[in-house]
This record gives C-alpha cells, structure tokens and sequence, in this order.
C-alpha cells in the first residue's frame, strides 16, 4: 500500500518529476555509454597488443628482456617448441631470434628491433601477416626479404623492393652487415610499433650472425581460449623446466593490466561523479515536495499515521523517482552501447593522435554487464540518501502547528 501511494505521489506535479527523471536517465546514459566506450577502447588495445606485439605466453632465458643480450638464447629451443605444441589448447608456437640493431636505406637510418621469424609458424601466433598493406608476407623476393612498418618505411624513404641495409653483431661480438629488400609493408594502427619493429626470416638472420641452429631468443605462444590461460601456462612451466623464464602478457606488458584495472576505477569515480550531482537535484525536489504538502503531511499523523511510514513514504518516493530515471537511462545507454559493438565510433579526425598512443581510430564499445548492475544499485542507494534530510524535514512538523497553515 505505501509503495503504491508513493508511486502515486510522484506523478501529483508530472512536470516537476519528468525533469527529475530525464535528468537522472540523461546522466545514467552518458555514464554507460562512456563506460561501454572506454572499456571497449582498453580491449582493443590489449588484443592488438596481445596479436600483433607480444602473443599470450613468451619464454626467454633469465635476463635476456632485460639485457637484450644475443649470447643469452635458449639452446634446443626447437625441442621446445615441439614439446610446448603438444599441450592442449596451445594453437600455435614460434621462435624467434630477437636484436636490437640499425637499418639504414640509401638516405637515412634508425635504430630497429629486428625479429627473426618463422613466416609459417609466425603466422599461428601474431597478425602481422594480415596487417600488410602493400607487397606481401614473406612472398616474392627470395634472397633476403624483410617487412616493416608503415611509419617506417616513411622514415627510411623506402617502398616494396626498395633495399635496406642491417646492421649487426653476430656471436662472436663482430660486426656484421646485409643487404635486405623489403618485400612488405604492414600498418597495425600503432605508429610505435611500426616504427621499431622489422621481420625478417629467421634463416636469413641466423646465417648472417652465425646464429646456432635449433636456438632462439625468444618461443612466442598462442592460445585458443585465454580462459585456460593460467592453466596453460603452469603446463608450459613444466614443460620449459626451471631454468627458463615463462611470462604472460600482463608480466609482459604489466601496464596493459594496470590499464584495464585503472579503467574501471576511473568510470566508477565518473558515475559516482555524475551520481553526486544527480543528488542535489534529488533533494530539493523532494524538499519542495516535502514543504507543499506540509498540512497533508501534518493531517496524515494526526489520524494516525506513524512517523516510521511517513519517513518510509517520502524514501521511497526518493528511490522510485530516482530509480525510474535509473532504469530509463541505463536501458537506453545499453542497447546504446549493444549498438556500438557492431558499428563503431569512428575517430579518425583524431587518428594521428590515437595511433601514436597505440589505439585504434574505430573504437567498438563493450557492454559491462556487471557495471549495469552496480549502476543500479549506486542509483537505489543515490535515492535513499537524497529522501534522508527531506523525511527529516518532514517529521519535524508538528502536526498541530502545521494543520493551522492556510
């Protein structure tokens, strides 16, 4: 019965309400909308990450990430790579031989980190292989082919069959120079990484610094589900043995996981932003309730109405304002936000600027179910809180004082 009357009690002044709740609806939207949004650019980021720089799973020597030391490789890593492959879910492994060097073509140069790849192998665990835009993967140039990045090739003033000069330091600590002709151009949207980063095959790179076979710097490992990635991982550790380092993506590139957890806290900092706002709103509408229906407030206690269910009454008239415009909101900003899954936001006005910082032009959104749901409650608790000093104000007239008010 008093839900009833206090439902009813809302829509005594339609005007006043509807404003109320179209504010909190609008306020809601813009908090999913921007959560869907944000959380949908982190995503990209991370896959991109996770199929076009790192791969789910690396296994290195001990001090090799940190020193880049060309002595310190993984002696029979094709054994391991092997073994690794036979591990269920694992879809595909390769080995790299990874140094940090210098291309130069006939007008400039810049340092470069040169991978040493598999193309077959590679191809199971990064993208970089549907990422060309001009030339091809691997095919066309048979004596020494390398790919690079699109910002790259702008830097060096090359194109597709242009020739590159490598310059390294082979096992021995010697000096070492090839001749390479870029064969491919790939674009990942990341101006960083297509800057610094060549592939060459790892045939070619082992012959010219007398590399040892069967050895690699680096075993790259993808997966088919990442929800079996810890188990996978403790499999790949028994395989590798100790005295090999295994690392994940977030050990990886740890500011990759800081940036999914900073993303979260960041939006619910934004909703409870845009909830404290909602709130004074909240309040002096209910004040003004509150204050006009004084003498009807007054004469329901004097019959006998308890303070308890008047407090109870004017709560819930809060919670029901507030949670009707809630719902609105929330329901609009999530079919807003299902949309975007499938059409995406497009900035490519500003797409300079995103891919220098590694982010995609065309942001999907990504619907957080569990966000709605906490959305719902901070609005239940914003509506219990805005009828707290009105009820007050309510209970503190007296009941003979107020019937007397023309």
């Amino acid at each position: 019965m008093l839900l009833s009357i206090s439902w009813r009690n809302i829509w005594r002044n339609k005007v006043r309400s509807l404003v109320i709740i179209f504010s909190v609806a609008l306020g809601i939207f813009a908090g999913v909308i921007a959560t869907a949004f944000f959380k949908g650019m982190a995503d990209q980021r991370i896959e991109k990450v996770i199929n076009t720089e790192l791969s789910f799973i690396q296994i290195h020597k001990p001090g090799f990430r940190e020193t880049n030391d060309f002595t310190n490789y993984i002696a029979d890593a094709n054994s391991l790579r092997n073994s690794i492959s036979q591990i269920n879910g694992v879809r595909g492994v390769s080995e790299r031989i990874v140094i940090q060097s210098m291309a130069a073509s006939a007008e400039t140069a810049t340092g470069v980190l040169i991978s040493g790849v598999k193309p077959d192998d590679e191809t199971e665990v990064t993208t970089i292989n549907k990422k060309i835009i001009d030339g091809d993967y691997f095919k066309g140039i048979k004596r020494n082919p390398v790919v690079i990045g699109e910002k790259l090739a702008e830097k060096l003033n090359v194109k597709v069959r242009s020739k590159i000069v490598i310059t390294v330091q082979d096992v021995n600590n010697n000096i070492t120079s090839g001749a390479f002709r870029v064969v491919g151009i790939y674009s990942t949207d990341n101006t960083m990484f297509d800057g610094s980063n060549i592939f060459v095959r790892y045939s070619d790179i082992q012959k010219l610094t007398a590399f040892p076979d069967n050895a690699a710097h680096e075993i790259a490992i993808n997966i088919n589900n990442r929800d079996l990635l810890p188990q996978i991982t403790q499999d790949v550790k028994e395989v590798a043995g100790k005295n090999l380092e295994v690392k994940i993506w977030k050990e990886l590139r740890p500011e990759m996981n800081y940036l999914t957890e900073a993303m979260d806290m960041y939006m619910y900092i934004f909703i409870v932003i845009i909830l404290l706002a909602l709130l004074f709103g909240i309040i002096n509408t209910m004040l003004m309730v509150v204050m006009e229906r004084t003498k009807e407030i007054a004469m329901l206690m004097a019959i006998g109405m308890g303070k308890m269910k008047i407090f109870s009454m004017v709560v819930l008239e809060s919670v029901l304002l507030s949670l009707t415009g809630g719902i609105v909101g929330v329901l609009i900003g999530g079919f807003s936000s299902k949309f975007g899954e499938t059409h995406p936001i497009d900035l490519s006005m500003w797409a300079q600027g995103y891919q220098q910082l590694g982010y995609d032009a065309f942001v999907y959104t990504q619907l957080d179910y569990v966000m709605l749901i906490n959305i719902t409650i901070l609005v239940i608790i914003t509506g219990v809180i805005a009828s707290i000093y009105p009820a007050y104000k309510a209970l503190k007239n007296d009941p003979a004082d107020a019937l007397r008010i023309e």
